[in-house]
């Protein structure tokens, strides 16, 4: 496998949550949907799925669809979606129910045929951003093999502070940077709701890119509007160039 460097690298991002259900295919959906509006040519990527139901003999999962649907870019669901499982469980055991193993290499790459026919890829992980693939290795793994920048989702709900301070801890502990965070607020009824993005925005780093509220029609188009995307669509060249004139001027982040 030929190795990417920056220069040539489509710009790709992984989406991983602090949990399963914190709304990573709606936030990954939204994405997409932003991209495509800005003119990019993009695909969503679901590596590993577990729950799929049978179509017309064909078994389907609903988040590897939803993905499909609003990517601008068509190819093969082998491409989008290498591991599909039956059982709607933790992936190295829907695996193991299929005896099945998941490896590395098929994800790897597909994701390299894709990063090749689009100008955006963005990868769905599966569950919390540790969840298992098999018995050597998880989803973290994966990402730091893709070594691509992480979407972090936060599912707002009771506990999520430390989820998502843990989350980050892991990321950067894997050596990869992260692009940015996005609160999903998926308890509407979650006490005390502003504080908390408060306190998160207090002790991440990476930009907060949305915070998405509880939405009647759970959509792309509808999530997309809670979201600014400028921090990821802004170019390594353009990025260089803030830089050379932040260090010129003396101006810096602080």
């Amino acid at each position: 496998m030929s190795e990417r460097t920056p220069e040539r690298e489509p710009r790709a991002f992984f989406v991983t949550g602090t949990d399963t259900d914190a709304g990573k295919t709606l936030v990954s959906c939204a994405l997409l949907h932003g991209f495509a509006q800005a003119g990019r040519r993009c695909v969503g990527m679901k590596p590993v799925a577990a729950g799929a139901t049978l179509h017309d003999g064909v078994w389907n999962n609903d988040d590897v669809l939803a993905l499909q649907a609003v990517s601008n870019v068509v190819l093969p669901q082998s491409l989008i979606n290498p591991y599909l499982f039956r059982l709607a469980a933790a992936p190295h055991i829907a695996a193991k129910q299929e005896n099945k193993t998941i490896e590395l290499a098929p994800v790897l790459t597909a994701f390299e045929v894709l990063a090749g026919q689009a100008e955006v890829v963005v990868v769905e992980g599966a569950g919390g951003f540790r969840v298992p693939l098999n018995a050597q290795f998880d989803m973290a793994d994966l990402a730091q093999q893709l070594n691509l920048p992480v979407v972090l989702v936060v599912g707002m709900r009771l506990g999520c502070i430390s989820h998502a301070l843990l989350t980050v801890e892991s990321i950067a502990s894997r050596g990869l940077s992260l692009a940015g965070w996005v609160a999903n607020c998926i308890d509407d009824a979650m006490p005390y709701l502003d504080d908390n993005i408060a306190a998160l925005r207090e002790r991440i780093s990476a930009p907060l890119l949305g915070c998405i509220p509880r939405l009647a029609q759970p959509v792309a188009a509808a999530a997309a509007a809670y979201l600014n995307l400028t921090p990821l669509l802004a170019t390594r060249s353009a990025l260089a160039r803030e830089s050379m004139i932040n260090d010129e001027t003396g101006l810096h982040n602080e």
